[in-house]
């Protein structure tokens, strides 16, 4: 059954098959992975677990699960500080065996909702250029594009989608 949980240590395996498909290094969308973070190890795990925890004032991480297997991850960003301007209010990653199967349209309409729940009146989304895929699933949504952006990591698409109509 498809879940979207709140990051936890008893799917530390799970994960880890789920990292193992990205390859190394801390790419994974929607994880709030950091180079730091050391998920390979029990100890390490937990800390990072638990470091996400602590930021659930500003930050909501939740993981995409079928039958405790990590299917992918999404963060929404609660604030549009800094970070948010360059990486957007939400990011979602699907790990490469579980993409093409409306798993990041369904998890980003989830997160839509707890946005609309927190008051926020719309959000941004930033994509590659090259993410066809991530593009596809945020115009699917209602995202606008704002335009393109050059970053440290290359061109960037923003989008907006809102979540309410502004009052008159």
């Amino acid at each position: 059954m498809l879940e979207l949980i709140s990051p936890t240590t008893q799917l530390h395996r799970a994960w880890l098959d789920a990292h193992a498909e990205w390859g190394a290094g801390a790419h994974e969308d929607g994880f709030g992975l950091t180079p730091a973070d050391d998920a390979d190890s029990p100890a390490g795990f937990a800390a990072w677990v638990g470091r996400l925890v602590d930021e659930s004032a500003q930050t909501t991480y939740r993981w995409i699960v079928d039958d405790q297997r990590v299917l992918g991850g999404i963060a929404l960003r609660h604030h549009l500080d800094e970070y948010a301007q360059w990486a957007g209010h939400i990011g979602f990653g699907i790990r490469p065996t579980a993409r093409g199967r409306g798993l990041a349209g369904w998890a980003l309409g989830r997160m839509l909702d707890r946005a609309s729940q927190l008051g926020m009146d719309r959000v941004l989304l930033v994509c590659a250029v090259d993410n066809v895929a991530s593009a596809r699933t945020i115009l699917s949504l209602g995202g606008v594009f704002e335009g393109v952006w050059d970053t440290d990591l290359g061109p960037a698409q923003r989008y907006w989608i809102t979540l309410t109509e502004p009052s008159n």
